[in-house]
């Protein structure tokens, strides 16, 4: 399904697109469409981010972490735990079943 909509569009931009289908031979249509996949795709992870910040949540791999946002409502959740803990033993444990 195809939408038109007319938007203003910086000139600079259009013509980095413009660069980037002619080294693609692609059509500017695609290769527009496909940089505005990226960018939602990359405004999504940025927000999810801000919402698991704003929750307290801390991220160590935030550069590769990439999130499933369809089961992420279903099956993620975290933790807090107010004293330590060692994860390895926790981890042996359950394993073996105790």
């Amino acid at each position: 399904m195809t939408i038109t909509k007319e938007i203003e569009i910086e000139p600079d931009l259009l013509n980095k697109i413009s660069e980037i289908a002619k080294d693609e031979n692609k059509t500017e249509d695609k290769t527009l469409n496909e940089a505005l996949e990226i960018g939602v795709k990359i405004m999504k992870k940025e927000s999810f981010f801000r919402e698991l910040e704003r929750k307290g949540a801390k991220i160590a791999n935030k550069d590769t972490y990439n999130p499933n946002y369809d089961k992420e409502g279903k099956n993620a959740g975290f933790i807090k735990n107010i004293k330590p803990f060692d994860a390895v033993k926790l981890i042996r444990d359950v394993r073996e079943g105790r």
